[in-house]
C-alpha cells in the first residue's frame, strides 16, 4: 500500500475543512519533495500526491486531464486539486512509473501492481512507453515472472509491451496452454497468443528433430551384423518416441539421460555401446543448445512492441 501520513493541510475553498479536520498525504510525494511540487492530486480514498507537472506532461502532456479541466501543465492548478478514480496504492505506483523510481518500498501486491498499469490509459499514460526495460516499475514487474507468468505475458500482451512478454515467456514453457482460461485468451489477443502457441510448437518441433536419427550403425563384424544393430535402432525409435510424446517445451537434459541411457545396459557389442554413448552425447548438447531466449526472441521477431 501507498504510505499516508494523517497531517492538517489548508485545501482549496471549494473544499473547505474544519480547523480539527486531517488528510492523508503521501509521504514520498508531499510539499517538500523534489521537484518543488506545484500540483496536487486526490485519490479516490482521500490520499494526497503533490506533484511536479512539468516532470509529468515532459512524458505525456495530456496526463490527468480531466473533463472540465485544463491540461495540468495549466498555472491555474497551482491552487487547485485533481481528484481522481484510482485509489492510493495504484495512484502511488503511477506516479512512481512517471518519476522514474520504484515503489518496491511500499510492497505493493502484484495483484495492484497489474490494477496500476491497466488504470494508466485512463489518464492517458501509455504503459508502453513508460514500462521498458531497465526502468524500475519493469523490474518489479518482472520480478513476478517466475510465480505469475501467465498473469505477467497477458499484461504485456494487452498493452503491447513486448518486451515484457518476451522476457516472461521463459517461464510458460511448462505451463500447459489448454488451461488458459477464455478470459485470458482474450486479455492476450490473437497474435501474441499465436507467438505462445509458437513457442511450445518450435520446441517441440526441435526436439523430435534430435531424437529422429539413431545411433550411426558400424560395419558389420561375426559378432554383430546389420541385423544385430537393427535391435538398437528399434529400441532407440521406442525410447525416443516415449520422450516426444510425454517431453513438455522445458523437459531437462537430466531427464533425457536418465531415460536415454538404460539403452546401454544390455549391450554386448563394445562399438554398439561406444555408437550408443556418443549420440546420446551429442543429443544432449543439442538440446541444450535450443537456446530458451533465442527461441523466444524468434517466436516474437516480427512484433515491433
Amino acid at each position: 500500500m501507498a504510505a499516508a501520513a494523517a497531517l492538517s493541510v489548508n485545501t482549496p475553498p471549494e473544499q473547505p475543512l474544519e480547523d480539527n479536520d486531517t488528510v492523508s498525504m503521501s509521504t514520498v510525494f508531499h510539499p517538500g519533495s523534489q521537484p518543488q511540487p506545484d500540483t496536487v492530486l486526490s485519490s479516490s480514498d482521500g490520499v494526497l500526491f503533490y506533484v511536479h507537472a512539468p516532470t509529468i506532461v515532459t512524458l505525456f502532456p495530456s496526463a490527468f486531464q480531466q473533463p472540465g479541466f485544463a491540461p495540468i501543465s495549466n498555472p491555474m492548478f497551482r491552487e487547485t486539486f485533481i481528484h481522481l478514480d484510482g485509489p492510493s496504492d495504484e495512484l502511488n505506483i503511477i506516479l512512481h512509473a512517471l518519476y522514474g523510481t520504484s515503489p518496491a518500498a511500499h510492497y505493493p501486491s502484484f495483484e495492484t501492481l497489474i490494477s496500476a498499469v491497466d488504470r494508466m490509459p485512463n489518464y492517458k499514460i501509455s504503459p508502453k512507453r513508460l514500462i521498458r526495460p531497465t526502468s524500475p516499475i519493469y523490474e518489479l514487474l518482472l520480478s513476478y515472472a517466475p510465480l505469475k507468468p501467465l498473469d505477467l505475458y497477458g499484461l504485456g500482451a494487452f498493452h503491447g509491451i513486448h518486451s515484457l512478454c518476451v522476457s516472461s515467456s521463459s517461464h510458460l514453457l511448462s505451463y500447459n496452454l489448454a488451461t488458459i482460461s477464455d478470459q485470458m485468451a482474450e486479455r492476450i489477443g490473437a497474435v501474441y497468443l499465436k507467438k505462445l502457441l509458437l513457442l511450445h510448437t518450435e520446441r517441440f518441433d526441435a526436439l523430435k528433430g534430435i531424437l529422429l536419427h539413431p545411433p550411426h550403425p558400424h560395419p558389420s563384424t561375426k559378432e554383430c551384423s546389420f541385423q544385430d544393430q537393427r535391435k538398437l535402432t528399434r529400441a532407440w525409435a521406442l525410447v525416443s518416441a516415449y520422450l516426444a510424446w510425454d517431453a513438455r517445451a522445458d523437459l531437462s537434459t537430466h531427464t533425457m539421460k536418465s531415460t536415454l541411457n538404460p539403452l546401454m545396459e544390455n549391450l554386448t557389442c563394445s562399438m554398439c555401446h561406444r555408437a550408443l554413448e556418443d549420440r546420446i552425447k551429442s543429443v544432449l548438447g543439442q538440446w541444450s543448445s535450443v537456446k530458451v531466449s533465442g527461441y523466444i526472441s524468434r517466436s516474437h521477431s516480427f512484433l515491433t512492441g
